[in-house]
């Protein structure tokens, strides 16, 4: 019997510029965040400094997504997420979902705005981001809160780095990979999550061991013999972020002779500039140019019904139903 109550599900992201227009206004938003741009008086120099930033590097960050169609493809991967989730939640709950970018449009008070006109009784704030950081989940809740008046009984899911559904969905889109490939024992399986900066590590973001928990529980399940790696991405700025770095770790790679293998985007849940330029464009070409013969890409979770049904099953959990991930019907 369906749930009588109705129910709305925030599905918060980063964003990203649609088009090459957006991409310093997007900038100027993501280097005015707080959780950003952080240090001893940074709140004077804080909106100076981004646009400083976001006009230095809007040429170049222009270009980077020219070479992926012009624009971020993350808004319609994530509403495609949301419209692939209500009709997961359908059989079990009446639920609509809204999605909410940091960033960029639809953003946060345009999610707000939808819900003003939504019928609902309880509310699930949903992070599409699987290992909490200050910086991502920790950002988008603190902006909600700070724009979201209402008083609406609401459930909050801040991670599932180890839902059973996500780690089978990740170690199905690398089996479809290996199973491409001769010899598949064979390719070195190269982890790469998005950085942070270490100040934000240093204060207990438990980030790190979230992307290490996801990587262990996904080697456990997949029971690869492939020697494997851990490394980060996506370092902006001269301080210190989480290493190694892909970049380092391409190189370490190729001097040691390896040449065949596979990176896997590890905290994406769509492709993004992320995967689409720094990994499949930008590494490879290094990858290449340092003797590597084999590069390969796990593509992104996007809508994969695994990963759908993860989100399934912790919407359903939250809002107290415990019929689990078994009885979705998918």
């Amino acid at each position: 019997m369906r749930e009588s109550k109705k129910i709305a599900v925030v599905l918060f992201q980063l964003g990203g510029p649609d088009s090459q227009s957006a991409v310093e206004p997007f900038l100027y938003s993501l280097f005015c965040d707080p959780d950003i741009i952080n240090f001893p008086g940074s709140f004077l120099a804080r909106k100076p400094l981004a646009k400083l930033i976001s006009t230095t590097r809007a040429k170049k960050v222009r270009h980077h997504y020219a070479e992926i169609g012009g624009g971020s493809p993350i808004r319609r991967l994530t509403q495609q997420q949301a419209r692939a989730l209500e009709v997961a939640l359908r059989p079990h709950i009446d639920a609509r979902t809204i999605v909410a970018m940091r960033y960029w449009h639809p953003d946060t008070q345009e999610a707000i705005e939808a819900l003003e006109s939504a019928d609902f009784d309880e509310l699930v704030l949903l992070p599409l981001y699987p290992h909490y950081s200050f910086a991502t989940t920790g950002s988008s809740l603190k902006e909600w809160d700070r724009l979201y008046k209402a008083r609406v009984p609401a459930h909050l899911i801040d991670h599932f780095f180890d839902h059973p559904d996500y780690i089978a969905a990740i170690v199905e889109r690398v089996n479809t990979v290996l199973l491409q490939l001769p010899r598949p024992e064979d390719v070195h399986l190269v982890f790469s999550a998005h950085g942070l900066p270490m100040t934000l590590v240093e204060k207990g973001d438990p980030y790190p061991q979230h992307i290490e928990g996801t990587v262990h529980l996904v080697r456990e399940m997949g029971a690869w013999p492939n020697p494997h790696i851990l490394c980060f991405q996506s370092r902006v700025g001269p301080q210190k972020w989480l290493q190694p770095s892909l970049t380092s770790t391409i190189e370490k790679m190729a001097g040691q002779g390896i040449k065949r293998i596979l990176v896997i985007p590890i905290s994406f849940l769509t492709e993004h500039i992320e995967t689409l330029y720094e990994i499949n464009i930008e590494a490879r070409e290094h990858a290449e140019s340092l003797g590597i013969r084999e590069f390969h890409m796990m593509p992104a979770l996007n809508d994969s019904p695994l990963l759908i049904r993860s989100l399934a099953d912790l919407v359903l959990r939250a809002v107290g139903r415990k019929s689990g991930v078994a009885s979705l019907a998918l």
